[in-house]
């Protein structure tokens, strides 16, 4: 990163990690501790050229654009405990992004009472990548494929496409009790809020927003049932909130799983939520070809079903 607290002015070339952004954002990323007032101010004066002429804020930047950025006081940052370097299995990756398997237990980013996560460590193991984003999220019990974009304009269309639906995302859930129907559609609207702890929570209300799961049975056993659920909109926590609103909470789940179930459950080698991002497809962000992506479920998962298909006792308990 340029140092911009010098005496003097800083020339800046755009490189293709930044290509589309606004160059306010651009500012306020690579100036971190400058107000935001200060940026705009700059930027309104003239003081910040594009190849020698003036821009407004919302001018979007291009690859090999030159830029000049008047000294400006930066902040000292506080120290940070060292994030450690991590390589995550790679499902796939090009010159735009990179899908990693990520594992249960791993938060997809620091924040929340977590110093790090997916993103840090990636950035850290990689510190020649000038651009590393998440394009969505997991929740960090729920392993699986992850997206992250190396490049913006990759980034900008991945949420376009997110956004859009352009993007199908299907989970394995191990649910309590024996699901039904072969193919079910879930549209039921969900509602953040706060706990009384400031824990973050979701609940199925007609206030809240669209929400809407395609669940498939893949195998049933006497107390338990494997499904598919594919994610037709993306809100927070929806797959669990859905499936427990509907009697058949995720095994594993601390938040809206059976709290008992649970404990008798890690007693029987299940120690997390049995949930896991399995497949993914989307057209490539940048070429436009089609990119289908599958991550096996994990030994512990794996070994678990082994365990439900080993041991119990199954009148109707074939797999499907």
């Amino acid at each position: 990163m340029k140092d911009l607290s010098k005496d003097s002015v800083t020339w800046l070339e755009v490189g293709d990690e930044a290509e589309g952004q606004r160059i306010d954002n651009y500012l306020l990323r690579i100036a971190k501790g400058v107000p935001k007032s200060h940026i705009y101010r700059i930027l309104r004066s003239g003081e910040v050229r594009v190849n020698k002429g003036r821009v407004a804020a919302e001018y979007r930047l291009q690859a090999g654009d030159k830029l000049r950025v008047p000294p400006m006081r930066t902040a000292e940052r506080p120290a940070q405990a060292a994030v450690p370097p991590r390589d995550f299995v790679v499902a796939y990756e090009d010159e735009a992004l990179i899908v990693v398997d990520k594992p249960a237990g791993t938060a997809v980013h620091g924040g929340s009472g977590v110093s790090f996560g997916v993103i840090e460590q990636l950035r850290r193991a990689r510190p020649l990548a000038k651009f590393l984003e998440l394009a969505h999220r997991l929740d960090r019990e729920t392993s699986g494929l992850l997206i992250i974009a190396k490049k913006r304009m990759a980034l900008t269309r991945l949420h376009d496409l997110f956004r859009d639906g352009g993007i199908s995302k299907r989970y394995l859930a191990l649910v309590k009790g024996r699901w039904r129907n072969e193919l079910q559609h879930v549209r039921l609207p969900l509602h953040k809020y706060l706990t009384a702890d400031g824990e973050r929570r979701v609940s199925v209300d007609a206030e809240g927003k669209v929400a809407h799961s395609i669940v498939r049975l893949v195998a049933r056993w006497e107390n338990f049932s494997l499904v598919e659920v594919e994610l037709k909109t993306g809100r927070t926590h929806q797959i669990r909130v859905h499936l427990s609103h509907l009697g058949f909470p995720i095994a594993g789940d601390d938040k809206y799983g059976d709290f008992s179930l649970n404990k008798s459950l890690q007693k029987a080698g299940l120690g997390r939520m049995f949930l896991h991002a399995a497949n993914l497809s989307l057209a490539h962000p940048l070429s436009n070809a089609p990119l289908a992506l599958e991550s096996p479920l994990p030994a512990d998962l794996r070994g678990f079903i082994n365990e439900l298909e080993s041991n119990e006792t199954r009148t109707h308990g074939q797999a499907l």
